[in-house]
């Protein structure tokens, strides 16, 4: 009975009504837009991240993140990378070699970073360099004699398919070596910085190269299915593989930068979502607490013949969360086209964005696209209709309190 007199209520001023519950509802779209594009460029930087070396969660020497080098090392053989695929939210795992080093030909020499990888174990969507490559193909033997290099580097040492570089790095025991390789492909990620001092080597040959033993590595990169489980997933296998001279990190460890403008990106996110919580909630204020004034005749009339203040504080509370439940209904016919136009197709800005744009050392995708986690559907939802209810607090307060003479003489 109190449901459908504050459905009637509502349509008494038809206007006002879909004016706010349209405020609503674009408070509500505008809110789940900046949200779902919040979570995709997050989702997207720390994949990307993810990517280029260390993964999700990062299996170390200790003492290694600190200072990287090839001096530090542990046996991370088939029992310890089984024990890490084992584990509940793990997608994939492979051991590395990552570490400073030279490059050069017989007219120049760079500086840059070595990277070991394992052809049988790297995946195109778990590696940006291999994913990247614009010229040539992935070596496919661990042994060989064989690199792929960046294009900006490629560039700097006047490289092309087939010509060979000499790489020079410090190995496991303090001497200084050198090796030959053959350049077998390119990889463009955007990224001055990156393009233009990473190389990729087969691990085994590596290995070789530097004196290792033959399960030995400098990192195993882990990746997760959800970037969020990532903590989580180092917890267990800090007691999965955790052993002493190794430790476990997580992204947030091995790119605290990454990690330093992901916060400050979601403190401003919340700042700015409480502003437009506040918008809404404000509007939903204003409508019910000008419904209130303008029945303060019909409120006095009411509890002149037995209504009780609970029953029309109830009554505009009620008024209040259905004008919620119509702008949440006309909000999720605004977004469903919207959401599905923002996630397979999105808004492309490579036109106004520097080719090679990054964040923190990570490329960002020129591309807007959306996510929308359930958990942030919820936040959404809980949060609406909590402000919708605090904001109906004031109008049903003041409907409880109209003095029945006084307001029953206002014509």
């Amino acid at each position: 009975m109190l449901i459908r007199m504050a459905w009637r209520n509502l349509w008494r001023r038809k206007r006002r009504t879909l004016i706010t519950c349209m405020t609503v509802a674009i408070g509500l779209w505008v809110a789940s837009t900046t949200l779902g594009i919040h979570d995709y460029s997050d989702l997207k930087m720390v994949n990307t991240s993810a990517s280029m070396g260390f993964g999700h969660v990062s299996v170390e020497p200790l003492g290694y993140l600190n200072k990287p080098g090839f001096d530090k090392s542990f046996r991370a053989g088939v029992e310890m990378t089984a024990a890490i695929l084992a584990t509940p939210g793990v997608k994939g795992a492979s051991p590395k070699i990552i570490g400073p080093g030279m490059i050069g030909t017989a007219s120049k020499t760079v500086g840059g970073m070595l990277m070991g990888v394992d052809p049988a174990a790297e995946k195109p969507e778990r590696n940006v360099f291999i994913r990247a490559i614009i010229e040539g193909s992935p070596f496919t033997a661990s042994g060989a004699s064989e690199v792929v290099i960046g294009r900006r580097l490629a560039e700097r040492l006047n490289l092309k398919i087939g010509k060979k570089l000499v790489y020079t790095a410090t190995d496991a025991k303090g001497e200084i070596v050198s090796d030959i390789a053959r350049v077998r492909a390119i990889f463009k990620t955007g990224d001055e910085n990156v393009d233009g001092g990473t190389i990729l080597l087969p691990i085994g040959k590596l290995r070789g190269t530097l004196h290792f033993g033959p399960d030995d590595a400098t990192v195993v990169s882990v990746h997760v299915g959800d970037e969020r489980d990532a903590d989580g997933v180092a917890a267990d296998l800090k007691v999965r593989v955790g052993a002493p001279g190794v430790e476990v990190r997580t992204w947030r460890d091995t790119q605290p930068d990454l990690a330093g403008t992901i916060a400050m990106d979601k403190s401003f996110h919340r700042l700015f979502n409480t502003f437009i919580w506040l918008l809404v909630a404000t509007g939903i204020l204003d409508a019910m607490l000008m419904s209130v004034l303008e029945r303060k005749h019909e409120m006095g009339l009411m509890m002149a013949v037995g209504t009780s203040p609970r029953t029309l504080f109830l009554l505009v509370l009620a008024e209040s969360f259905l004008t919620a439940i119509v702008g949440l209904g006309i909000a999720i016919v605004m977004n469903l086209p919207w959401y599905w136009f923002m996630t397979t197709k999105g808004i492309d800005l490579s036109a106004m964005v520097p080719e090679g744009y990054g964040v923190s050392g990570v490329v960002v995708d020129p591309v807007i696209r959306m996510v929308l986690f359930k958990e942030s559907v919820v936040r959404i939802v809980v949060t609406f209709f909590s402000l919708t209810l605090v904001a109906g607090l004031y109008p049903a307060f003041k409907a409880a309190r109209v003095p029945p003479v006084e307001t029953m003489k206002i014509v």
